[in-house]
């Protein structure tokens, strides 16, 4: 999957390590590993059988899953949305669902979430180039068209008994776009369907995504103690929005100089430039208070 990831997506040695929530020294090794390997096994790059196209599915739409997931959030740089990325992900996928071999519900499930979260991507910059929260943004220029085309690859997704982390992905950003306005957002639904999520992958990310989903439904102290579970985790302790999530909850537990102090720590780790302007923006709001 790097290797690809490398060869095919472009990506460089940090964006790989990023997406794995890896050291960039690992990631590099990994790859020198695959080139060693293709060399030596003397490995050819020809279209595989439909049996062993079925076989490599879920490297496949890992690949395209990472792909969107740079696309939709850069790491790093002056643009949070990499337009382009999204686009060829989608379309990488969409050519898949169209093969016999791996027309599969997982790859619909996975094509489902893409559109969904494509949908919201032009009301998630604001004029400026600034990060719009989803609670912010203007639901009216969420594309319509992407969303119908979601809900369709999301009942596709249900044939079959096979149940993957894609299937449960797409449908919490059901939810998302099901809700005329923020307020109308079914958070205990969301919830539920992250406590199935963290079953099948009980990634740090996961979890921390599913503490917000927590704090919407249940408060700040809730979420705080699911957060505080994952506090010590090795792959978030340069992850900005750990501290930008603690931040969050601090003040809405009235603890300016926490929420503060949060925001700082998110501040010295690496993320976008229109990421790094939002936190900017929250901590001078935290301090003026």
């Amino acid at each position: 999957v790097a290797l690809t990831l490398k060869t095919v997506g472009g990506f460089g040695t940090g964006e790989i390590a990023r997406a794995f929530l890896a050291k960039e020294p690992t990631i590099a090794q990994r790859l020198v590993r695959a080139k060693r390997l293709i060399r030596d096994e003397d490995l050819t790059f020809e279209l595989p059988s439909t049996k062993e196209m079925s076989a490599r599915l879920d490297s496949v739409l890992e690949v395209v899953y990472l792909m969107f997931n740079e696309g939709y959030a850069a790491h790093s740089g002056e643009n949070l949305v990499r337009a382009d990325l999204c686009d060829e992900a989608i379309r990488l996928c969409s050519l898949v669902v169209q093969h016999p071999a791996t027309n599969l519900p997982k790859s619909h499930a996975l094509l489902s979430l893409m559109l969904f979260q494509a949908a919201r991507l032009s009301a998630r910059v604001g004029a400026g180039g600034e990060l719009s929260l989803l609670a912010e943004q203007d639901r009216t220029l969420w594309d319509r068209r992407l969303m119908v085309m979601g809900f369709h690859h999301l009942d596709r997704s249900a044939a079959g008994s096979e149940f993957t982390e894609y299937h449960l992905q797409a449908a919490i950003a059901s939810c998302h776009a099901a809700a005329m306005r923020y307020e109308l957002t079914n958070w205990e639904q969301i919830v539920r369907l992250y406590d199935l999520l963290i079953e099948l992958n009980p990634s740090p990310i996961i979890a921390l995504n599913r503490a917000v989903a927590i704090a919407k439904h249940h408060g700040a102290e809730a979420a705080m103690r699911e957060v505080e579970k994952i506090i010590e985790h090795p792959a978030l302790q340069h992850y900005y929005l750990l501290p930008a999530t603690l931040g969050e909850l601090w003040q809405e537990l009235g603890e300016a100089e926490k929420a503060a102090d949060n925001l700082r720590q998110a501040l010295r780790c690496p993320c976008s430039e229109p990421e790094r302007r939002f936190l900017q923006r929250k901590l001078a709001a935290v301090t003026n208070q």
